[in-house]
């Protein structure tokens, strides 16, 4: 199987060059330049060379690089978009941006031709992150769900719920085998994913539908007692509160980890750094909350926009439907290990050597977790982060008591800072 090292460089990178400091470089101008914003990828320049050359010189993209943490490429547009710049053209959103970015009427609405385009064969979860009151305000490009990595060397079939992967990994401590379940329980964006994939697989909610109130339900109260659980019966490493993404990758290519809770990058890691290991690792689907009721894993990736102050907005949604064309779609997939939002890619043969595991991505791509979608996202996850670590000390009730009140601040703008 060949294994690129650069899908790992599409979610590591942090290269970034004259083009991606917003500060110390001017945005590129002409009567057809189309600017887009958009955070490190190691292919996309090869994506916009191919929409330059199909425009028949409508249109020539110029890709700005953001810095690579989302939290910079955030905080970087922001301020621009603040100040009405009209230098930028199309915008990357991560998808929790989205509710945020329309009520500060920021982007436009995708209309017509566009939005019919943008929908055509794109998953419903994906569209869910683009969309606020019921208006469709970006183009999802690429998408992503976690799922179960598992040692098929020392259990034959990956386990259906919470329950059963820690009864699994304590029968493994216990016969003194490799047994930690490698898990990102830092205080950060990643621990309250997983917060909220418990959430979802669990029924429940967090925020109202409509995105304005904090509801806390008892699915949510039963996430918090899942991760309490877990945080409690002996089987992650001494380092899991403190983990990132990237630190579960690597301490599971350690050998110690029998199971991992990870976004599909870990794969090619795995078979160019450990191809020992790789051989014996299988995926599947995330672990249930409820017995025989399947688990919804929280959808990320990111969406094309485009900006309200763009002065070239005809130019920019045609530019940004070429971006994430199906075709586009399945460069980026096979090149930088990225999941596509058209579904029809995933039957491409072409996936299959590089996508071995597009069928369990696809299955939950189907049935996925959305994150809230509200103009406070980032407020609502930062709270919540902070009410959630470490994850043996939780309270379920007193912090769902706690975390209604902060969520509903939070909602509110208040005490909070973005």
């Amino acid at each position: 199987m060949k294994v690129r090292r650069t899908r790992r460089a599409a979610v590591l990178s942090a290269s970034l060059a004259c083009a991606s400091v917003l500060a110390a470089c001017a945005p590129a101008s002409g009567a057809n330049t189309v600017n887009l914003y958009y955070a490190p990828e190691e292919h996309l320049q090869t994506v916009v060379d191919r929409c330059n050359a199909t425009s028949g010189g409508r249109y020539q993209i110029v890709y700005h690089k953001l810095p690579r943490e989302a939290d910079g490429q955030r905080e970087q547009m922001v301020r621009r978009l603040a100040a009405g710049d009209s230098g930028m053209d199309i915008l990357g959103l991560d998808v929790t941006w989205t509710g945020e970015f329309a009520e500060a009427h920021w982007i436009r609405e995708w209309t017509g031709a566009d939005k019919a385009d943008a929908e055509r064969g794109t998953l419903q979860g994906p569209l869910e992150t683009a969309t606020w009151n019921g208006k469709l305000y970006a183009a999802p490009k690429n998408t992503n769900v976690q799922l179960l990595w598992y040692r098929s060397d020392l259990v034959s079939e990956p386990p259906a719920t919470w329950e059963d992967m820690i009864a699994d990994a304590q029968r493994l401590k216990q016969e003194g085998k490799p047994h930690w379940i490698s898990f990102s329980g830092a205080q950060f964006e990643g621990l309250f994913v997983h917060y909220n994939t418990l959430v979802e697989s669990a029924g429940g909610h967090i925020v109202s539908d409509d995105g304005r109130r904090a509801v806390v339900d008892q699915g949510a109260v039963r996430a918090l007692e899942v991760l309490r659980d877990f945080g409690n019966a002996g089987v992650t490493s001494a380092a899991m509160n403190n983990a990132k993404q990237d630190d579960a990758r690597m301490e599971f290519e350690t050998g110690q980890a029998a199971f991992q809770l990870n976004w599909p990058f870990v794969y090619p890691s795995m078979q160019e750094d450990k191809p020992d290991l790789a051989r014996n690792v299988r995926w599947a689907r995330l672990p249930s909350v409820i017995p025989g009721v399947p688990s919804k894993s929280t959808i990320g990736g990111y969406n094309l926009a485009v900006s309200q102050y763009s002065t070239k907005p005809e130019l920019a949604f045609e530019a940004a439907r070429c971006l994430r064309s199906p075709e586009n779609q399945k460069f980026s997939a096979i090149e930088d290990g990225l999941p596509p939002v058209v579904e029809s890619v995933y039957a491409d043969p072409a996936m299959d050597a590089e996508y071995p595991m597009k069928d369990a991505i696809l299955d939950a791509l189907k049935d996925p977790g959305v994150r809230p979608v509200t103009p406070a996202a980032q407020n609502v996850s930062t709270v919540l982060s902070n009410e959630l670590a470490p994850i043996a000390a939780i309270d379920p009730q007193r912090i769902a008591d706690r975390m209604r009140t902060e969520v509903q601040n939070a909602l509110d703008s208040k005490g909070v800072m973005p």
